[in-house]
């Protein structure tokens, strides 16, 4: 008899581990996008707190990690600055660039 209770136990336990599982791998899913709205809202700050690029009000979009930049600029200078600045950013994979150089 002790081995058929203990088998019970363990079938028991079976779906709260499962459950367990579940859950953790659709918080694995969906935590790329908080960490894209971390890393968009971190690169944000970035170029605003860069004093070459800060009063362009460039703003960047993050999707799988992978960031893409927006706005205007006056010089391929001060893109390439922007997108400088957004690399070091932690999280970012990569940095593209949909600046439009305006002189």
């Amino acid at each position: 008899m002790a081995p058929a209770c203990s088998d019970h136990r363990s079938s028991r336990w079976l779906p709260v581990l499962l459950a367990t599982v579940l859950i953790a791998g659709c918080g694995a899913a969906t935590s790329g996008t908080k960490d894209d709205a971390t890393i968009a809202t971190r690169v944000k700050i970035a170029l605003l707190n860069d004093p070459r690029v800060g009063p362009l009000r460039l703003d960047a979009h993050t999707s799988q990690g992978v960031v893409t930049l927006s706005g205007s600029v006056k010089s391929q200078a001060e893109a390439d600055t922007a997108i400088a600045v957004a690399r070091k950013v932690p999280g970012a994979r990569d940095v593209k660039s949909a600046l439009t150089i305006v002189p």
